[in-house]
């Protein structure tokens, strides 16, 4: 079977892919809508990646391509019912990212609480006169409140950080109850109250028409003016210009971002912020990350070509 693999992966899954598949490696950007479509018209099976544009108009026409293995869990590039629809199946790979998003979720909130990203810029520019008692004073974080929204794995994989790691309480919303947690955790009834009760929010929640700018000007309203906000979902989930006005007026004290509403665009007034703790999408950003990633693909590739069921269909 014919394989494109969109976009550069680690040297180890592309050796496997290429013993395995008859493989086509770009390089390059994000795939546009009209690439998409021209590679669903000539390849039985395509490895995507986060940027790629397999739209609804992606599948209209002649559909070659039966299998889409999506390398990352999250998915919002890609229409799944306009998949489905034209007959190709798709998959993603959760699990392998879990510790890794949920670590760079830790890292964000102390870079943000503790005003990490300010005092990293002071020094490179020079202006640091030396230690004083009321520089850069930022939010403790052990036993502050945290909260979840969106308590999957990933969010699961936070509280177990903040609460073994900092003594951190927990609340969070789920849209549906959350059967079994690994740590006390009160799951209340509404976005609104997560945000009336943290000290620090956490999203980590998958990107849905019904999530987009879930937390937007009035969201932002119910949070206390010393909690943090915190992305490691999708950037969509946040209304940017609300987020830059709540940000600008002190309305919240700060927010860390690893991904952005129109990525790789960022507005430049959230760049000229200080109290915006930013990085370039790096949640699984780790070589054996990456790598597990690659390999849970290759395996839904696998079970497609021998025609037996999807470990990861979505």
């Amino acid at each position: 079977m014919k394989l494109l693999i969109t976009q550069t992966l680690p040297d180890a899954v592309e050796a496997a892919l290429a013993q395995r598949f008859d493989t086509q490696f770009r390089a390059g950007p994000p795939m546009t809508a009209d690439e998409a479509r021209e590679a669903l018209q000539n390849y039985d099976m395509i490895l995507a990646t986060l940027g790629d544009q397999f739209t609804a108009d992606a599948f209209q026409g002649e559909v070659r391509c039966k299998m889409l293995a999506n390398f990352g869990v999250g998915y919002n590039h890609i229409d799944v019912q306009a998949a489905k629809a034209a007959g190709v199946l798709v998959s993603n790979t959760p699990g392998a990212v879990t510790d890794a998003t949920a670590d760079i979720a830790l890292t964000l909130i102390l870079m943000t609480a503790r005003r990490a990203s300010e005092g990293e810029a002071m020094l490179r520019k020079g202006d640091w006169t030396g230690w004083a008692p009321t520089q850069l004073l930022g939010l403790h974080v052990s036993g502050k409140t945290l909260g979840v929204i969106g308590m999957g794995r990933i969010g699961k994989a936070v509280a177990k950080r903040c609460h073994f790691g900092f003594g951190m309480n927990v609340v969070c919303y789920n849209r549906s109850e959350v059967l079994e947690f690994e740590v006390p955790c009160h799951q209340l009834d509404s976005v609104q109250e997560v945000l009336e009760f943290a000290d620090v929010v956490v999203l980590a929640l998958p990107a849905t028409p019904a999530t987009r700018h879930l937390i937007g000007a009035e969201a932002l309203a119910q949070m206390q003016s010393h909690a943090i906000l915190i992305n490691i979902a999708r950037g969509d989930i946040v209304d940017e210009a609300a987020l830059i006005e709540a940000l600008q007026n002190r309305q919240i004290a700060g927010a860390g971002l690893d991904v952005f509403e129109h990525e790789p665009r960022i507005p430049q007034a959230l760049i000229d912020l200080s109290n915006c703790s930013l990085l370039p999408h790096l949640g699984t950003a780790a070589l054996e990350v990456r790598d597990s990633m690659g390999f849970m693909a290759m395996d839904n590739l696998i079970a497609f070509a021998a025609g037996n069921s999807l470990p990861n269909a979505i």
